[in-house]
């Protein structure tokens, strides 16, 4: 009976897997946020984030407004789309330039989330969203 009310059809199937993915993703890339924000100082102290355009003080906000609040919007399904843009950037940094020395057992988690958020981009947030609603 609940696999007929879950998977009663291929969308409502797909977007179930969507909420899955939009809210592992967003919940732990949020915990990554959260430890940015509490080590603020630290992290301009020591300089730790590239500053190739930008500033380092710029590029631990713009990280930390990724990892918390488009991490949050994805998990609520909001501005999905818009919202995946500032995490697929953060993540591409964390694979090419942060970790780009590093073996790939140090960028695998970078490389799954940077995955994750582009599959997301491409396929939306499906039905159980903020998003959905709106539409609707």
């Amino acid at each position: 009976m609940i696999k007929s009310i879950l998977f009663s059809s291929k969308v409502t199937g797909t977007s179930l897997a969507l909420l899955v993915l939009r809210v592992a993703l967003g919940l732990l890339m949020i915990t990554h946020g959260w430890g940015k924000f509490e080590a603020y100082d630290t992290l301009i102290a020591k300089e730790q984030f590239p500053a190739i355009v930008i500033s380092v003080k710029v590029s631990v906000i713009l990280a930390i407004f990724a990892e918390l609040v488009c991490a949050a919007l994805v998990v609520i399904g909001a501005f999905t789309r818009l919202a995946t843009i500032p995490l697929i950037i953060t993540m591409l940094v964390a694979v090419l330039l942060i970790h780009a020395g590093d073996p790939i057992g140090q960028k695998e988690l970078a490389i799954l989330y940077l995955v994750g958020f582009i599959a997301l981009f491409i396929m939306g947030p499906g039905k159980f969203s903020i998003d959905q609603l709106v539409k609707k």
